[in-house]
């Protein structure tokens, strides 16, 4: 695959206190969200290569949207995929430095 198709894959990070816990445990896990249709092997092909680092582990969960009202009508947020990917010892990513 080219980069150009990883960045299909991966949406972006998702960077909360929960997921700040995560990439600072001893195994270092990291939280993304990801394509609706993506698999667990894609994602980690486009992890690895994005962040030149070894995964060791992909789970994903599928997010359903909530059901909100606007006055009288209520309308529906898209569903979402989030992965909690684990990296092999030695290996970080580093999103934000300095801070």
């Amino acid at each position: 695959m080219k980069k150009l198709q990883y960045f299909g894959i991966i949406k972006r990070p998702i960077i909360t206190e929960k997921s700040t816990a995560l990439s600072r445990g001893e195994d270092k896990g990291y939280l993304f969200e990801v394509a609706i249709d993506a698999k667990k092997e894609e994602i980690k092909e486009a992890i690895e290569n994005l962040f030149d680092v070894k995964v060791k582990e992909v789970n994903t969960v599928i997010v359903r949207g909530k059901v909100k009202h606007v006055k009288r009508v209520a309308g529906k947020r898209n569903n979402r995929k989030k992965a909690y990917v684990t990296l092999q010892k030695g290996y970080s990513i580093n999103f934000i430095q300095g801070v």
